[in-house]
């Protein structure tokens, strides 16, 4: 069965534009979250959020692209790009039917929404674009990338809310065991527009804090719910027979995927079951893995849990536990796919991201949490998990390529 490996990566974040910035910036601790600064947040309860700031989209995309995305989308193609400059694929020439495409979105292109209702309701129908019939969509992502970078093998778009960004890996690993080369895929998201944030509040979850220093604090004590963000990271996963054919770098190999769902009011063991499915399907054992990227939802019920499921398979405090999103926000379906990113960038480097904002895990969350300061490990075997809302789980295993 063919390996999947990522030769590429390209990242948009709170605290970084770039792989390298965003790396850089979450080893030195420094957090993207601040008071919104796109609209007016005083009338809304959640007023902090982790905004990409910096990001020019004139300076990155070409302008006949401008009044057809939203902002999302225009970050997407950002990291899109980056991820296939990465991996040392030629900038969009021919069709590329070796290529596909699978991203994951949570929210689609909620601004784009909001302003053409604003236009509808106080100019009239006729001043609606008519880019918001597909601005808005789930699949605009996936679609957008391929157009602009002529990649014409398998297109997918993947809803499972904040798993989204680990299933939508999963699904391109599986399109790479049936025979096509290479997929883009990851997953960047957020909707930071009064719209959007009205749409999160009423989901639940998320602090009202207006203090943005350790306003996000998963596994802590006096946790209270996370902070929105947008960004993410897209990766090229390409099959590492077809990597090692062309000479491509090689970040790391996807080794292991699961993903569960728990019904509403059956046991919540989907976590639990997606991690031994994930070590399963790497054929490796828990004591394999150096360092877990947790979901970490700042819920303290959620994050009780959390810890329990990791506790129940690796023993209690058995393994290190690191949550960086502290530092950037909950990225929607981008989330997943940035701690991806991130743990790739921990096991070429070997070192332990740290869970900003928070001194140290509660009581009842039997975890070694990574606190303080990033820890060198000897890393070769990583864990990713990530939940969305409704209840999917996913789980993926990430280990240092053989190359």
């Amino acid at each position: 069965m063919s390996a999947a490996v990522v030769t590429g990566l390209g990242v948009a974040a709170a605290n970084g534009l770039g792989t390298e910035a965003y790396w850089q910036a979450t080893l030195d601790g420094r957090a993207g979250i601040r008071e919104i600064s796109r609209f007016d947040p005083s009338g809304y309860p959640v007023r902090l959020a982790g905004e990409v700031s910096g990001f020019v989209a004139e300076e990155h995309l070409p302008g006949r692209l401008l009044p057809q995305t939203d902002r999302m989308t225009r970050l997407s193609l950002y990291a899109a790009e980056q991820a296939l400059a990465d991996a040392g694929v030629p900038a969009a020439g021919g069709l590329r039917y070796d290529i596909g495409v699978a991203t994951a979105s949570s929210m689609g292109g909620f601004e784009f929404g909001q302003r053409e209702l604003e236009n509808l309701w106080s100019k009239g129908g006729s001043h609606v674009s008519a880019y918001q019939s597909f601005a808005w969509f789930y699949a605009v992502n996936s679609g957008q990338i391929s157009i602009r970078h002529n990649l014409r093998g398998p297109g997918a778009a993947v809803v499972t809310d904040h798993a989204g960004g680990l299933d939508a890996v999963g699904h391109a690993r599986r399109q790479i065991r049936r025979g096509t080369p290479a997929i883009l895929t990851g997953g960047v998201d957020g909707a930071l527009c009064p719209l959007g944030i009205a749409g999160l509040v009423s989901t639940g979850g998320y602090t009202t804090r207006t203090d943005p220093d350790g306003a996000y604090r998963p596994f802590a004590a006096d946790a209270d719910g996370a902070v929105p963000g947008e960004g993410g990271a897209h990766l090229l996963l390409e099959d590492r027979d077809a990597a090692r054919a062309r000479g491509a770098k090689v970040y790391g190999e996807l080794a292991g995927y699961a993903a569960t769902f728990d019904p509403a009011g059956a046991p919540q063991t989907g976590l639990q079951r997606a991690i031994t499915g994930a070590l399963r399907d790497a054929r490796v054992v828990p004591a394999d893995v150096g360092l877990v990227f947790a979901d970490g939802t700042a819920d303290r019920a959620a994050d009780r849990a959390e810890a329990a499921a990791l506790a129940a398979v690796f023993g209690p405090r058995a393994v290190p536990v690191t949550a960086p999103k502290s530092m950037v926000g909950r990225l929607q379906a981008g989330a997943a796919a940035l701690d991806l990113a991130t743990a790739l960038l921990a096991l070429r480097d070997g070192v332990a991201p740290h869970t900003a904002g928070v001194d140290a895990p509660a009581p009842d969350c039997p975890i070694d949490l990574v606190t303080g300061s990033p820890r060198s490990l000897p890393l070769n075997c990583v864990l990713v998990l990530a939940r969305g809302r409704g209840g999917f789980n996913a789980a993926a295993v990430l280990r240092r390529s053989q190359q």
